[in-house]
């Protein structure tokens, strides 16, 4: 771990240890084996005479990846050693795995009317499918809820929000988070919806040896729930390999729900500036090397730097990855390979939020200061009254008492007040208005 190139491999390697199984060379390899034994499974099952031994073998041929270890990857390359080709040393660790079972017959249907591409894009999608759906939502799930415990534990605390870093019109706590969950949760949700399609065609997308060899058989119904079967989607068209448009619209996805919390990250970053929220000190950490009283909002710094990483990486891949010359070129396999990147980096950020999170609490204190101290906030609410009273001009008049006055308090609200071309009754409801009462449908 300490020579790994990196972070995601080695300071990291904790935190991302559960997509190794979905991103690294070894479960590339695995997700490999996994779709050329499942198709020759399928290609014995249409009927083929020379595949009839196998039908009576199905679990022996599942036992090649139950079992599937080490020990077989390793061996896969050693023999892409003389291969110089990646998928073509899967095909040759079946065929030796079948010859040991005394199948010879069938080895030459192993990868039969198959590209590599029919393998990488089957594999690729069921890999980002599955580490989505058993590591990176959880995580988000996990996020999500760490954000409404923290707004949850605070209700119906006034806080004074901040234009353009000005005081303004009053919020919630609560509130002010549940914005950063309904964008989530809506993203999240489409993340969700998102389709995880395969090419499986042959060498250009057109069944050509598939159709010549067999013609009574319907390929592309066979394909369609092979494929189906595995749980992803055929394209219909393609060239030899896929489009790539469903994993740009993941990417896209995953940039949107970064973009967010990176929005989300910053604002609790200022929130501790401001001290309205407090973050707990951990007896034997270090918040700085040279000044022992800091309490350093590392874990959203953190988070902020890795999402803005993967999402660097995602648009690079959500460009690239849908173009290419002609029928192929080579530039998706090398960039494919880097899939599980920003994938790492998004973990780590969730991973970091959740922890930065479990150490905050809410300071009533400073937040109910800042309220008392900025009455000009309510401004708003009294210049909308007075509209709702006909008076002329409400804006220009509250204008003109409180924009650059630094000075004013209830008592000088109230003295305006009293100068209001309005009735007692109108006059004290006015009165009774404070930056802690104009609050809006309060959270």
């Amino acid at each position: 771990m300490l020579k790994a190139i990196s972070p995601v491999d080695g300071r990291y390697a904790e935190k991302t240890i559960d997509l190794q199984q979905y991103f690294s060379e070894y479960a590339l390899i695995r997700y490999r084996v996994f779709i050329e034994i499942e198709y020759l499974k399928a290609l014995a099952a249409t009927g083929i005479p020379q595949l009839e031994n196998l039908r009576l073998i199905t679990v022996e041929l599942d036992n090649i990846i139950s079992q599937f270890g080490d020990k077989d990857a390793l061996a896969i390359k050693e023999i892409e050693k003389t291969t110089n080709h990646d998928v073509k040393a899967v095909e040759y660790f079946i065929r030796e795995s079948l010859t040991e079972k005394g199948l010879s017959s069938s080895l030459e249907f192993i990868h039969f009317g198959l590209t590599s591409q029919d393998i990488n894009n089957t594999a690729f999608p069921l890999m980002m499918k599955e580490a989505m759906q058993h590591v990176m939502e959880p995580a988000m799930a996990k996020t999500i809820v760490a954000i409404s415990e923290l707004a949850d534990k605070y209700p119906n605390i006034p806080m004074l929000a901040h234009t353009h870093g000005q005081p303004a019109s009053p919020t919630s706590f609560k509130k002010e988070m549940y914005v950063f969950l309904e964008r989530l949760e809506v993203q999240i949700s489409q993340l969700k919806s998102i389709e995880y399609k395969a090419k499986f065609g042959g060498a250009t997308g057109n069944f050509n040896a598939h159709k010549l060899t067999f013609p009574g058989t319907d390929w592309k119904k066979f394909s369609d729930n092979f494929v189906a079967g595995l749980g992803l989607e055929r394209q219909q068209y393609t060239t030899q390999i896929s489009h790539y448009d469903g994993e740009a619209a993941l990417f896209h996805n995953l940039m949107r729900i970064n973009t967010i919390l990176v929005d989300f990250c910053r604002d609790i970053w200022t929130y501790i500036s401001m001290d309205y929220l407090s973050q707990k000190a951990i007896a034997n950490e270090v918040g700085s090397s040279a000044m022992p009283h800091k309490v350093n909002p590392i874990d959203f710094e953190n988070a902020e730097g890795n999402l803005l990483f993967a999402n660097a990486v995602l648009g690079f891949l959500a460009d690239k990855l849908p173009v290419s010359r002609l029928q192929r070129d080579l530039t998706d396999s090398t960039v494919m390979r880097n899939v599980g990147v920003p994938m790492a980096h998004i973990l780590i950020s969730l991973k970091s939020i959740v922890k930065g999170l479990s150490k905050l609490s809410l300071n009533q204190v400073k937040i109910q200061k800042d309220l008392d101290a900025n009455f000009a906030v309510i401004a708003e609410g009294i210049q909308s009254i007075l509209r709702r009273e006909g008076v002329d001009h409400p804006y220009e008049l509250l204008k003109k008492f409180t924009r650059g006055n630094a000075h004013i308090t209830q008592n000088s609200f109230i003295s305006f007040i009293d100068s209001l071309p309005v009735s007692e009754e109108v006059k004290n409801e006015l009165k009774v208005l404070t930056p802690s009462t104009y609050t809006g449908y309060i959270l």
